[in-house]
């Protein structure tokens, strides 16, 4: 998108330039505004007909054109260098600027985090919840909607720390508040494991290796335990609203949540941290 705005204003800045600082612009645009283009469209069809010669003094007529506004350029070389700093100056800004977001649709809600939030990070530091047994991890439903989920990370230690503990609080908001007992998917992913994923297709999701903050341990997957049974699918009224309160909790921490993307993935949040992904 940026690139593109950056495109727009190039082509926007060199016809106002044309415009004003070159004569054969203006002349152009009187051309058009006096009703000559007609008659420049008949001159351009006579010449088709004409023969060498006429082509030959074409040819010649372009060369003195040329001459013309090259002298031209050099005794206006100061007004043309600002207006090429006028053109390249504003295009860096803007392509320096941008954000390196993982794809398109991915969007943040950019929600201001609580303070009385950021004082329970900086306060208190949350240990990870037993693990699960594999068997959970292995069932029809897991495998219809999460498959090649078992060989996936769970390992806490692999997230980054600041996402790890606001991923944990999270958690913990969850149970106290509102009474869902959350369970870690997959947090931390390969490189090899993502592109493994992303072979299998867009169902499963649309970002190759190092496209995602899976390889920086800054995202997870998460779903709900009930009944000594992972509960994934949206499908299930309950799940769905706990879904939907995860995503208010997550948001409330500054992490990013799945659930508004173009592409929704209800279980997925992130910390976007500046300078981690290159584009």
């Amino acid at each position: 998108m940026l690139i593109f705005i950056a495109f727009l204003y190039f082509c926007l800045a060199c016809s106002v330039i044309w415009l004003v600082v070159f004569p054969s612009g203006r002349e152009f645009v009187a051309q058009i505004i006096s009703g000559r283009w007609a008659r420049v469209d008949q001159r351009l069809a006579s010449l088709h007909h004409s023969g060498i010669r006429e082509v030959a003094e074409l040819r010649h007529g372009a060369g003195r054109l040329l001459a013309r506004q090259m002298k031209f350029v050099r005794r206006h070389y100061l007004w043309l260098g600002a207006g090429c700093v006028a053109i390249v100056v504003p295009m860096v800004v803007v392509l320096v600027m941008g954000r390196p977001d993982t794809l398109p649709g991915y969007e943040s809600a950019e929600l201001p985090p609580d303070p009385k939030v950021l004082a329970l990070l900086a306060g208190e530091n949350l240990a990870p919840p037993a693990a699960l047994p594999p068997m959970a991890f292995t069932t029809r439903e897991v495998e219809l909607v999460r498959p090649m989920l078992v060989n996936a990370s769970r390992n806490w230690g692999l997230l980054h720390p600041d996402f790890h503990q606001r991923l944990l609080l999270a958690f913990k908001i969850m149970k106290e508040k509102h009474g869902y007992e959350m369970a870690l998917l997959e947090g931390y992913r390969s490189p090899a494991r993502q592109d493994l994923l992303a072979s299998i297709g867009s169902q499963v999701t649309n970002a190759r290796a190092f496209q995602s903050w899976h390889q920086y341990g800054l995202a997870a997957d998460c779903a709900f335990w009930r009944d000594g049974q992972l509960i994934i699918s949206e499908k299930d009224p309950w799940a769905m609203r706990g879904y939907r309160l995860y995503g208010e909790v997550a948001e409330s921490l500054g992490l990013t949540w799945g659930g508004r993307w173009t592409m929704m993935d209800f279980g997925h949040t992130e910390l976007r941290v500046k300078g981690v992904m290159r584009r």
